[in-house]
């Protein structure tokens, strides 16, 4: 369940043709900032408008007054970027998603319909077509020891060779209110998170993840 094409459904992305050509997803996290430039001077100018240098908004996005848009970046159609949100820089924002309340992005890619609505931090990390993150959940991206990220599931662990690897979020991801999802997290489809939780390593999908001990499979 690590690979792409077991976490995504690429049809959902600008970014699908770019991470097909890798086999994991945190691969992919060094070319965000190019591949946004690169996507962002093809796209249609009766669509999208170039509102700074290298960001790109769809006409049909609402991106509030307070918001700030960091180049470079792209917002897509029916996107809402709410109040006081910060898209610091590399932020590939998907159709009909929500960037709420304070929400910090960073080198990111948002799947379409993607929901990170209040006081999130994502950074270094994918998140899969309408997947959501509950109030106050983060993506933390580096480890406290700052020694390199390994993905650490029920086999050997990967090494990654990544200083910055928060989280991958498959497609229809619930992460519950305050729950820090640490440095290497990969999360299967169709699986929940409880509030408060501390995860950490690959979490299957279809289950509902209670703590690290107590992980359900969803009947």
């Amino acid at each position: 369940m690590l690979r792409i094409s077991e976490m995504y459904d690429l049809e959902h992305t600008l970014a699908g043709e770019y991470l097909d050509g890798f086999e994991y997803p945190w691969e992919a996290l060094g070319g965000i900032k190019e591949l946004i430039i690169r996507l962002g001077r093809t796209l249609d100018p009766n669509f999208y408008t170039e509102v700074s240098p290298n960001v790109w908004v769809h006409n049909t996005a609402k991106v509030f007054p307070t918001a700030y848009l960091g180049a470079p970046c792209i917002i897509g159609a029916e996107t809402e970027v709410r109040h006081c949100a910060f898209i610091r820089s590399a932020a590939l924002v998907g159709n009909h998603c929500v960037v709420g309340n304070s929400v910090e992005l960073k080198n990111v890619i948002l799947f379409d319909n993607v929901q990170v609505p209040h006081y999130n931090y994502v950074g270094d990390s994918i998140i899969g077509y309408r997947s959501h993150m509950g109030a106050g959940s983060i993506t933390s991206n580096v480890k406290s020891d700052k020694t390199l990220v390994t993905v650490k599931g029920e086999g050997e662990p990967i090494e990654t060779g990544l200083k910055k690897f928060g989280a991958m979020l498959a497609d229809f991801v619930e992460v519950g209110c305050n729950s820090v999802l640490n440095p290497g997290t990969v999360i299967g489809r169709n699986t929940n998170i409880y509030p408060l939780s501390r995860v950490r390593g690959v979490v299957p999908a279809n289950s509902i993840y209670k703590g690290p001990e107590d992980i359900v499979a969803k009947i």
